[in-house]
């Protein structure tokens, strides 16, 4: 029988590995998997690449994985928004390295490594830096950059409700970048607020189907980034 909950964060994540290239939904604090990245953090795991939009805020959730010196790189769209103080610094420092990626480009790279999809060409960056070294075509009247699909070993995604297959629906803003990598992830390890036995999910309300996720776990009450910020919250 396909059951793919799992009793605790901390079990979800504990075959992350050092070096692995992990994906992390969120945009800003929403879908944010808090508890996954925490449960990260105290795993242990270095020498990640983490794709993400963003870098995380305050001292918390992602910005406290970077802080604690296990992110080698990032890839994302917006390494400085409000509240997020962690990257910049060490960046400037050069502890740290950033592929800054437009997030329209961000979303398509993603969804086309789920897709099997090697590279494609977008008209954004065109006559920018982030242009720079990547091949330039023309079509019709326009030029393009090629831009390569990404994969991950693993994905961090927060849902709002699961069934035991992993089928996977969100809640509103939420769900972001989340469909598209779990996709992309060699393991899609996904948080939601309440799981439901077999047929407890509408099939035509599903948005993740479980073929594209390996583990489940129930986090009942997810931490709001926003609130532990304000809190003056570090973790750990």
């Amino acid at each position: 029988m396909i059951d793919k909950r799992v009793s605790s964060a901390a079990s979800a994540v504990a075959d992350i590995f050092d070096g692995a290239t992990v994906l992390v939904g969120g945009f800003g604090e929403a879908g944010s998997p808090v508890e996954l990245i925490h449960a990260l953090i105290d795993q242990g795991a270095r020498n990640l690449t983490v794709v993400s939009n963003n870098t995380g805020s305050g001292q918390v959730g992602l910005a406290a994985l970077i802080a604690n010196g296990q992110v080698a790189k990032m890839i994302c769209s917006f390494p400085r928004t409000a509240n997020s103080t962690v990257f910049p610094k060490l960046y400037r420092e050069g502890r740290i390295e950033l592929e800054l990626v437009p997030q329209g480009t961000l979303a398509e790279r993603i969804r086309a490594g789920g897709a099997g999809i090697p590279a494609f060409f977008t008209p954004a960056s065109v006559g920018t830096p982030l242009a720079q070294g990547k091949e330039l075509r023309r079509f019709g009247d326009e030029d393009y950059v090629m831009e390569q699909g990404i994969t991950a070993d693993f994905a961090l995604v927060k849902a709002e409700k699961a069934d035991r297959y992993g089928n996977l629906v969100y809640n509103k803003t939420a769900r972001n970048f989340g469909p598209v990598m779990c996709t992309a992830a060699k393991v899609a390890i996904v948080q939601v607020r309440e799981t439901v036995e077999a047929g407890g999910i509408d099939p035509e309300a599903v948005v993740t189907p479980g073929v594209f996720v390996k583990r489940v776990v129930t986090v009942p009450n997810p931490a709001h980034e926003s609130h532990l910020v304000k809190e003056g919250r570090c973790y750990p």
